[in-house]
């Protein structure tokens, strides 16, 4: 984002270099977005307080770790009081989530004993788990399908004596402003009054010889991350102009929580995107106002232009309930999501907004995210999905390649009249496209009638034409129906890694997709990959009259594979996509420019 200029007095100017205070266009931001959210909370207000939900579980044969609740009452204050700092910094009021107390002043904590002992349970075992829960906390009138928690599992092992520590806990989260749940671990050690401690040394199963202090630092601070979650943000890392204030608490924040107690290095933090997302969480605003309405937004005009070494993005945002605030997401491949950077933007009360960012790794292509921010704590999707997806290239000179936006922004009417059922009105928008690849693309979609040629049948003067030209045998798909040079959803385009494809074969796993070739093509060449959006992983595989001819590594949705297949002799071609290991879940696999080549008749 951009900083204002301003003039400071030399006081200001030494506690700027003492202590990193925020940009005079953040504190704008934050200023802005409480009055759009101040404004429409206070017309028919409905206020509640809802609050953090704490179990405590154990497996059958353990009790439950020393001490628990005044160390998890402090622990939870203490991450409550993180939250609550960085609110504030941000110009963001005294916001943070509630938590509920008992007459003695500690933490409510529900109880569970699991129905298996330790040996049963592993990293794995968070729904089985939350499965156990659900009975107390009915019974304590707490729906969990509209509540958010937090679930400490007793499964670490902690050697007082040994000072060794290894777990075997549900470590993850998800959820929204509506709902959420967290899975974390509890172990006698944890606890803040230990963040400063750089001795003793301990062993820890996962990150080896540590200090006591820095054992806190990852596993306190995995709680105030997970929770992150829990709530609604997705990962993130700081931005370059950030890191004077240490790690980002959505990144990989959750491993320096609490290391400038012992001169570590600076902590953690929350960037304003995440403070933004935040301000409007019933939790932090007080406020259940439009809780249950389904949010509605549109992004208009929308303008993504390359500024030296920078990217620019503006456009025109309307939605009910009202938008406050616009976030985007700038992640480059590889490293999942947690390499993302952040830009916001408050819109004007036309809608309009303008963000911007340098923090574009050299070399790499990436995918910009915009979520609309809305005043009931919608985020216009929730964790890492949004329809605002738009694909970018940055060369290894730091410019950036934004030929993707300008593609898909020439095929988009085309694809608008396709989803209406209006093929004729498409075929004729796709006329105008200028862009040659657009062009190429356009003309696949609209394509008016299916092949009815198998590869076998073929009789043309071509060396090489793609299989898409020709008939399978069978094709079963695992969900949805066979597609071929489009995917089927609304948007259609062939895009995974970063680009766009003119021709290819939608294989959700597990698919099976059979041609007959008749031993009259030499080769098969392409690449595989995962629809953009999707975060599965698979597996590909080629057979050949029943033998295996080319199996791919794990693909997932930050990999593009080349493949180059000799077909002499095979009569009869298989493309068959599996799933892995996580199950068939968002396995949107994707045969990209599948092209048959054969020697050249003499």
């Amino acid at each position: 984002m951009r900083c204002v200029s301003i003039v400071l007095p030399l006081v200001a100017v030494a506690l700027l270099n003492m202590q990193p205070a925020e940009t005079a266009d953040a504190h704008a931001q934050a200023t802005a977005a409480r009055r759009i959210l101040d404004t429409w909370h206070a017309d028919q207000p409905k206020s509640e307080r809802r609050s953090l939900h704490l179990v405590c579980w154990t497996p059958s044969d353990k009790e439950f770790p020393k001490d628990y609740k005044p160390r998890l009452t402090r622990i939870m204050r203490h991450i409550q009081d993180f939250y609550l700092r960085e609110m504030e910094r941000h110009g963001l009021g005294d916001r943070t989530f509630n938590l509920n107390y008992d007459d003695k002043q500690q933490l409510v904590l529900h109880t569970v004993n699991g129905r298996h002992t330790t040996n049963h349970y592993s990293v794995q075992s968070g729904n089985e788990i939350r499965k156990e829960c659900l009975p107390v906390l009915q019974r304590a009138d707490i729906e969990p399908d509209r509540e958010t928690i937090l679930i400490l599992c007793n499964l670490a092992s902690w050697d007082e004596e040994q000072l060794r520590f290894t777990h075997k806990s549900p470590y993850y989260a998800g959820g929204s402003f509506r709902r959420g749940t967290a899975w974390q671990l509890d172990s006698p050690e944890l606890d803040p009054r230990n963040l400063s401690l750089t001795k003793p040394m301990i062993r820890d199963g996962q990150y080896g010889r540590i200090s006591l202090g820095k054992h806190n630092s990852i596993f306190i601070g995995g709680i105030a991350h997970e929770l992150g979650h829990a709530l609604g943000l997705p990962h993130c890392k700081a931005r370059p102009d950030e890191t004077v204030r240490g790690t980002a608490l959505m990144g990989s924040g959750n491993r320096t929580y609490g290391d400038e107690t012992r001169g570590d290095g600076r902590g953690s933090f929350l960037t304003l995107a995440h403070a933004l997302r935040l301000a409007s969480h019933p939790q932090f605003s007080g406020s259940v106002k439009g809780l249950q309405q389904t949010a509605t937004a549109s992004i208009d005009d929308v303008s993504i232009v390359a500024d030296d070494k920078a990217i620019q993005v503006s456009g025109v945002i309307n939605g009910d309930p009202p938008i406050y605030a616009v976030v985007a997401y700038f992640d480059p491949d590889g490293g999942g999501d947690y390499n993302a950077t952040t830009a916001t933007a408050i819109p004007s009360a036309d809608g309009r907004f303008t963000l911007r960012t340098d923090a574009l790794p050299h070399g790499k292509q990436g995918q910009l995210r915009l979520f609309p921010l809305h005043a009931n704590g919608s985020a216009g999707g929730q964790m890492s999905r949004t329809k605002y997806r738009y694909s970018y290239d940055i060369a290894d000179d730091g410019t950036p390649d934004l030929s993707m936006f300008q593609i898909r922004r020439q095929l988009a009417p085309v694809v608008a009249a396709l989803v209406s059922g209006d093929r004729d009105r498409a075929a004729l928008l796709a006329t105008d496209i200028k862009l040659r690849k657009a062009w190429a693309i356009a003309v696949q979609l609209t394509r008016s009638s299916a092949p009815v040629q198998t590869p076998a049948e073929f009789e043309g003067d071509s060396d090489a034409i793609s299989l898409t030209n020709f008939k399978s045998t069978s094709a079963k798909v695992g969900w949805g129906r066979p597609a071929f040079n489009h995917v089927p959803d609304d948007r259609m385009l062939l895009e995974s890694g970063g680009q766009i494809f003119e021709t290819g074969i939608y294989a959700h796993a597990p698919a099976r997709h059979t041609y007959q070739i008749d031993d009259k093509w030499n080769s098969l060449t392409g690449k595989v990959g995962l629809a953009s959006g999707h975060g599965g992983s698979v597996r590909f595989e080629l057979i050949g009259d029943g033998r295996t001819l080319w199996k791919s590594q794990v693909v997932n949705s930050d990999s593009i594979i080349d493949f180059d297949v000799k077909l002499d002799g095979v009569q009869q071609l298989e493309l068959l996509t599996h799933p892995t290991d996580d199950g068939p879940g968002a396995d949107w696999a994707l045969w990209l420019q599948p092209l048959l080549k054969r020697t050249p008749a003499r």
